[in-house]
């Protein structure tokens, strides 16, 4: 993934995340910008990403179960390019409006 073109590594993620969870709703937000001058930046960005996702395969899952998910789904992206990345991880039932 190193070298990528920008948008390639926020694909990635959003499309494993879609095949696994099948989620109900997913925003995959690169957040890159906001850390430039920090350690593990890159010009391109795609070092440092919000992902917000709704599924119903978090039903029975704590919210650390629900994170290990996501983290073990993005693994090879997490051991390459992304150094940072911060995880929403709702049931459809939470996630709907009161």
């Amino acid at each position: 993934m190193t070298d990528q073109g920008k948008g390639v590594v926020k694909t990635r993620i959003a499309q494993k995340l879609t095949q696994a969870l099948a989620p109900a709703a997913l925003n995959v937000i690169d957040e890159s910008h906001s850390h430039a001058g920090h350690g593990h930046h890159h010009p391109d960005g795609e070092t440092h990403f919000r992902v917000e996702v709704v599924s119903a395969a978090f039903e029975g899952k704590s919210l650390i179960e629900r994170h290990r998910l996501v983290n073990a789904l993005l693994s090879d992206e997490l051991a390459d390019r992304v150094h940072a990345l911060a995880i929403s991880a709702k049931t459809p039932h939470e996630a709907a409006p009161v």
